[in-house]
């Protein structure tokens, strides 16, 4: 009778959040229909991520995760190939049945609506598990847990959304009974994480601090022995399978060598804590060993924490000033406008908040486990924005219990839950510190430049598309959607590697026209392409200044050696431009 009270808990909290994510999808589907059938992805990642697995599919080497038409030379990503798998497999299965492009389109669609579901039900579950009366609300909370959401739009086909569900994994399996089983879930799931990458190192951290606690209080082994067998041993077999061309590529910021010897010294720890355990009964002793052991380790992975404190370290200043600073989701939350901030960390602290409450009414290990990584989104914001996604969407079972309580209380005090943890009117409400225009939850418009929306658009795409292949020179967004959908190289793509690249964009851009057309000619340029809205967060003074070219061309004006081909806008406007470049010429600008 228990057991089928539990398989029927499941399938009713599988029922539920397969019908959400279904519908939610279907709606986002209608609503960005028009960019989304032109497989004109949300952001910038999804569709150099398409690209990937283009390339892959097309015979590029499972271990080659180089975008050869990216930057001067090509550019090796720092990206894993693993992300790769669930699209991959969607589109090579449907093509031969309806051809590549309604494949492709299938796969950008199916793949973040599977990882939505498993989302919500991984929060059901992580819900019932604390309290089995707030699971199905907590299903629904989660659903409208903005930002954490908009990781499984269709065409979120990115990282992202697959690390958020294995961090549930996790939350879900430290919740479940302790034991070799859920150590050894715990520990592959942290494994698959840091294969796709380190951005969630800092929550792994504290999960791995969370199996070694009861251990450290006197308890049994067979947890921490699980967990860190299963993370080194999955670790061994993804370097097999995974590692990349570019593993000795001297970074911490992928699936390289370093941040992979750095992740099995430390998966030794608790395998060697847990060996130890019958010989260590007290728990002073067991905290006394851990320190031992911790600074044993702290020496020996020295060389490789140097190189990992700062995965960012090798970014040109310039790039850093005038690009990776401006990057919305990678502003720190104090740094950020007001209005930006509280969208992203609002229902993160409303959940904070309401956790606390939850666990001062009736402590537990599980809203220990809850709270924990809650603070550690919270802290992460304070460098970071996008940390906010996995405690936006970890809010759920604390707002479910809210809402619980308020439903006892009354109308208004359930209305008022209800909003408290709707996800998505924080950003709403964020324009009461809006200067400009309220920010809201992002359809896919929304990405594509602002106001002068044609820097990415499908015209100009198909503009670009039309020329013979060359090389262009672009704003740095622009980069990824056209390598996606032309079969140019580009210069720039918003990706810290390509230093070279990038940085050569914005010098040619900003330097006076006479220098720009040597930097073209070094670059072996073809194409140049001015789009006002990819250059909005530069100094005004600096995009109006007659004397470079980027102030040039927002003016109207171009040197002889640019010349104008028809602008995918109308040209009155001038959102984007597109020039050939001729060779050995040299004039004073002239109007267009």
């Amino acid at each position: 009778m228990v057991r089928q009270r539990y398989w029927r808990s499941i399938a009713g909290d599988a029922a539920l959040a397969i019908a959400i994510a279904a519908i939610l999808t279907i709606g986002w589907c209608w609503r960005d229909w028009p960019l989304l059938s032109q497989l004109h992805l949300p952001d910038t990642d999804d569709v150099m991520r398409l690209q990937q697995i283009r390339d892959w599919l097309a015979g590029q080497d499972f271990r080659d995760l180089s975008q050869h038409r990216l930057g001067p030379n090509g550019l090796l990503m720092h990206w894993s190939r693993l992300p790769d798998l669930g699209p991959g497999a969607i589109i090579a299965q449907l093509t031969p049945m309806v051809g590549q492009a309604r494949a492709e389109l299938a796969a950008v669609i199916v793949w973040p609506g599977l990882l939505f579901a498993a989302a919500l039900l991984l929060i059901g579950r992580i819900a019932r598990a604390i309290d089995p009366a707030i699971a199905r609300t907590a299903i629904i909370v989660a659903a409208i847990s903005y930002p954490a959401t908009t990781l499984f739009m269709p065409g979120r086909i990115d990282h992202h959304g697959f690390q958020i569900v294995l961090l549930l994994v996790i939350v879900r399996a430290l919740l479940a009974r302790a034991g070799h089983v859920s150590g050894a879930i715990i520990g592959l799931a942290a494994c698959a994480s840091l294969v796709i990458g380190l951005e969630t190192a800092p929550f792994l951290l504290v999960a791995a601090a969370l199996v070694w606690l009861p251990w450290a209080t006197g308890r049994g082994g067979a947890h921490l022995l699980g967990f860190g067998l299963a993370c080194g041993l999955g670790l061994g077999f993804a370097k097999i399978i995974f590692a990349p061309d570019g593993w000795a590529y001297p970074a911490c910021d992928g699936f390289t060598r370093i941040a992979w010897q750095g992740a099995q010294y430390a998966s030794f720890a608790p395998v060697m804590l847990a060996m130890a355990g019958p010989l260590i009964p007290s728990a002073r002793h067991r905290i006394a060993a851990s320190g031992l052991i911790g600074l044993a380790g702290a020496a020996i992975l020295f060389p490789v924490a140097r190189a990992c404190v700062s995965p960012y370290a090798g970014v040109d200043p310039l790039l850093e000033r005038l690009w990776l600073e401006n990057v919305g989701e990678a502003q720190p939350m104090l740094a950020a406008p007001a209005r930006i901030a509280l969208g992203y960390v609002g229902l993160l602290g409303a959940g904070l908040l309401a956790s606390l409450a939850c666990a001062y009414r009736r402590p537990s290990f599980s809203w220990a486990v809850v709270i924990s990584l809650q603070l550690v989104s919270l802290a992460l914001c304070f460098a970071q924005l996008r940390g906010a996604y996995l405690g936006a969407i970890l809010a759920a079972p604390s707002l479910a219990a809210m809402i619980g309580i308020a439903r006892a209380r009354g109308t208004l005090w359930l209305a008022g839950a209800w909003i408290g943890s709707a996800g998505m009117l924080y950003p709403i409400a964020a324009q009461a510190f809006a200067t400009g225009p309220a920010p809201t939850p992002p359809t896919m418009a929304a990405n594509f430049g602002g106001a002068d929306g044609n820097c990415t658009s499908p015209a100009m795409m198909a503009a670009l598309a039309r020329l013979p292949t060359g090389t262009i020179i672009a704003p740095i967004d622009l980069g990824a959607y056209a390598i996606a959908a032309t079969q140019h190289r580009l210069i720039a793509a918003p990706y810290h590697r390509n230093n070279a690249g990038n940085a050569a964009m914005y010098r040619f851009f900003l330097s006076p026209a006479a220098a720009a057309q040597s930097i073209a000619a070094g670059l072996g340029a073809d194409y140049v392409v001015f789009c006002s809205a990819g250059f909005a967060a530069l100094d005004p003074a600096w995009r109006s200044d007659p004397n470079r070219l980027i102030g040039q061309l927002g003016q109207g004006h171009h040197p002889a050696w640019l010349h104008p081909i028809s602008p995918a806008a109308d040209a009155a406007n001038r959102p984007a431009q597109i020039f050939k470049i001729e060779r050995d010429l040299s004039s004073p600008p002239k109007p267009l």
